[in-house]
């Protein structure tokens, strides 16, 4: 009996082991169901208990999927919809993850890759931005706002409107964001500011010494001696020419921005050219005491381009030197041919006092000055370098400035020789 006894009882405990395990491996088989997201394959020998949970599971299983692949969609949808507009456009979820960004945005924030799953706080760090968008997942109606998300080497400036959408599980409330990079727009209107109030500067200057000896002639011409009245007369003079100039070169200016201004091409030599406005600047030299040399090889061959602005262009350099330079030194025009680039590079080189490191990216700006009193004493206008940018610019050339301080300046102009096809 009592070996009877012992058998049923291993009997048993073998088969509660068996069970056991089995119940154990059907509870892994479940768990890697719920952790795959497939469905359960149930066994056919199982309890009812067992069948309804597999069962429970399995649908809960079939639901989360067709929430996912709504979800998906519905992101799909999003990007078919907005991924091809020229407006940027960003949804992010509760915790600000992105969820979609369009190509777009990735052009705004081009240091930035792969934007979809990042945090928005990592693309625009700017608390003002950052309080906008949780306004907007809390559902305050905003207008247009715009921020500054200029970094210490990038200025960016963006505009923003926001909106909050449902999730795609219908659980929450994300947002989407319609963002305009008005950075030019902006650096355009800041250019406008500082032009008008450059340019008015400049024409009130001499329009109040005008003004000022007009009056004085008109209280006192009848007493005033001869060499005073005339005095003032080559006042008026002198700063009547220098209004003249000014306007001159704003409308030449305003021209060479708006594209107005076309080139005349032609094909000439570069030898006799060069000889030529080294010739008529030979007067105006003299005048200031400088001495003028020309450095042109045997073998320079001939340029499409624009006489009279490429004249304009040299004319403008040789009057800077005349103008910056002390009298004595020599001006250099030199010219050499870049036969890797198929360019002529002309560049007007002077003994003057150089200019500093710092102003040195700056004197191709509209009205710009390193030294200004100076400037005006000489009758510039500030707009000279400008409009020689602008002219380079034109035949599809450029210019820039090499000088160091007490050693003098160097303004390089390289244009191409054959003129690009229409």
């Amino acid at each position: 009996m009592t070996l009877f006894f012992a058998a049923a009882l291993i009997a048993v405990v073998a088969w509660a082991i068996r069970r056991a395990r089995q119940h154990a491996a059907r509870a892994m088989a479940l768990r890697e169901a719920l952790v795959s997201r497939r469905p359960y394959l149930q066994e056919e020998e199982v309890s009812e208990d067992w069948r309804e949970l597999a069962t429970a599971v399995n649908e809960l299983i079939t639901e989360n999927q067709r929430l996912r692949q709504q979800g998906s969609d519905r992101i799909a949808q999003f990007e078919a919809t907005l991924g091809s507009l020229r407006e940027a456009v960003v949804i992010v979820d509760e915790s600000n993850t992105i969820h979609f960004a369009n190509q777009a945005v990735q052009e705004i924030f081009p240091r930035t890759r792969g934007l979809v799953s990042l945090r928005l706080e990592l693309i625009a760090r700017s608390p003002a931005f950052l309080d906008f968008v949780r306004d907007t997942h809390a559902g305050k109606s905003q207008p247009r706002t715009e921020f500054d998300l200029s970094s210490s080497t990038t200025p960016l400036c963006i505009e923003a409107t926001g909106a909050p959408i449902p999730a795609p599980d219908g659980r929450g409330r994300w947002a989407l964001f319609v963002i305009h990079d008005v950075t030019r727009q902006r650096q355009l209107e800041r250019q406008r500011r500082e032009f008008v109030a450059n340019a008015s500067h400049e024409l009130r200057t001499p329009l109040t010494l005008i003004k000022g000896c007009v009056e004085t002639l008109v209280d006192g011409h009848e007493t005033m001696p001869t060499a005073d009245r005339n005095r003032f007369l080559k006042t008026i003079e002198r700063h009547g020419h220098r209004l003249e100039a000014i306007i001159s070169d704003l409308l030449t200016l305003s021209r060479l921005e708006s594209g107005a201004d076309r080139l005349v091409q032609e094909h000439f030599s570069l030898q006799p050219f060069l000889r030529g406005v080294m010739d008529d600047a030979e007067q105006r030299a003299k005048a200031t005491g400088h001495q003028l040399a020309l450095d042109v090889p045997d073998d320079l061959p001939p340029i499409e381009a624009d006489a009279g602005k490429l004249t304009q262009i040299l004319t403008n350099l040789i009057d800077n030197a005349l103008k910056y330079t002390p009298s004595g030194t020599a001006i250099n025009l030199v010219a050499r041919v870049v036969p890797e680039n198929g360019e002529v590079e002309l560049a007007v080189r002077d003994e003057g006092p150089g200019i500093p490191a710092e102003d040195l990216p700056n004197i191709f700006e509209r009205f710009y000055r390193v030294e200004k009193g100076r400037s005006r004493e000489t009758g510039g206008t500030g707009l000279g370098l400008s409009i020689v940018k602008h002219l380079a610019q034109l035949h599809s050339g450029r210019v820039w400035a090499e000088s160091r301080e007490g050693q003098g300046t160097a303004i390089i102009v390289r244009l191409p020789l054959r003129a690009a096809a229409a």
